[in-house]
């Protein structure tokens, strides 16, 4: 007899991750019923023992095992692909799902018929809140976060609110991609994720596409999930900024057009080279213990040209300048 089909499946996408991933399977395996759940792991080639490490471990949870590193937005199209549950929760290796956090995600879910994409709180393992939800970005936003303007001016957690002003659930722009629960009629109508996304930016590309089929996103702070933070991309420090630039500019030419990417692009260039001086002498007067790593200018300039080239909008025709008008919901 087949197998009854899952309510919702969890999808972990995991790249050289063990031992958060272990910790993070054994928080969905105790969030619910068994039952109800179906767990599935895309590993994107790992090197690590992660593959073992879920067989010996947690042999019910389906592996699907990639020859390479697809990406976090491919890999999770593979997985929704291979289920039929008609919720999915898209869950980082790196975060783990306390007990009534899906459930409080679930309800939101079903209790908003409107409602495509629901996003949980998230903190970091000593309880700090992190960023959890956003407007779509514009280039105002933009030069306000690279220049450091927007946390002087609107508090330390600019763009995203904060844990004082996010005090009930409503619609929101767009969620952060560590912990989201979507309906798979909501996903089916958008195609999935643009997987011209490999990491950073998909899941804001994900909301925009929703939002712009007439689904909502609502972001939940009642489901609190804990998130580490960097767990793949901390192993590749060097390219993470590259990698977060390249995102911002494909989400820019795809919904906003060329111009915009340009002068987005223009900002990069004209702040990057006084960070990258700040940085090197907050190291120099402090042996290495201030400051940080900023991509290189030719870095940049590469991540530049790469942007410049023809970005394809999986049938979403590009709206004008200004993003998607706020929803009558919004308080």
């Amino acid at each position: 007899m087949d197998e009854p089909v899952a309510r919702v499946a969890v999808i972990i996408v995991s790249w050289n991750t063990r031992e958060l991933l272990a910790e993070c399977v054994a928080s969905v395996v105790d969030s619910a019923d068994a039952a109800e759940l179906e767990t599935i792991v895309v590993d994107n080639h790992s090197t690590d023992g992660s593959r073992e490490m879920l067989r010996d471990r947690y042999p019910r949870v389906r592996v699907i095992a990639n020859e390479c590193n697809r990406g976090f937005g491919a890999a999770n199209n593979q997985a929704i692909e291979a289920t039929d549950a008609p919720y999915v929760l898209m869950l980082n290796s790196d975060a783990r799902l306390p007990r009534g956090a899906l459930a409080g995600l679930l309800a939101r879910l079903e209790r908003e018929a409107r409602a495509g994409l629901v996003g949980a709180q998230l903190h970091y393992p000593d309880g700090r809140f992190q960023f959890s939800h956003a407007r779509f970005p514009d280039l105002v936003q933009e030069l306000l976060v690279l220049s450091g303007l927007g946390r002087r001016c609107h508090g330390r957690w600019y763009p995203s609110g904060g844990p004082d002003t996010d005090r009930g659930a409503r619609v929101v722009d767009w969620v952060g991609g560590a912990c989201m629960l979507a309906r798979r009629a909501a996903l089916t109508a958008v195609g999935g994720f643009d997987e011209g996304y490999f990491m950073y930016g998909e899941e804001m590309d994900l909301c925009y596409a929703l939002r712009t089929a007439g689904w909502q996103v609502w972001y939940e702070p009642g489901a609190r999930v804990i998130h580490h933070g960097g767990g793949s991309s901390r192993q590749t420090a060097d390219a993470a900024e590259a990698r977060l630039y390249r995102g911002r500019l494909r989400f820019f030419r795809k919904y906003y057009g060329v111009a915009a990417a340009r002068w987005l692009a223009v900002q990069l260039c004209l702040l990057t080279p006084p960070k990258i001086a700040l940085h090197a002498l907050l190291r120099g007067l402090s042996g290495g213990r201030v400051g940080r790593r900023v991509i290189s200018l030719r870095a940049l300039y590469a991540v530049i040209a790469a942007a410049d080239e023809r970005v394809l909008g999986h049938g979403v025709p590009p709206p004008a300048l200004r993003v998607v008008p706020p929803l009558e919901e919004r308080k």
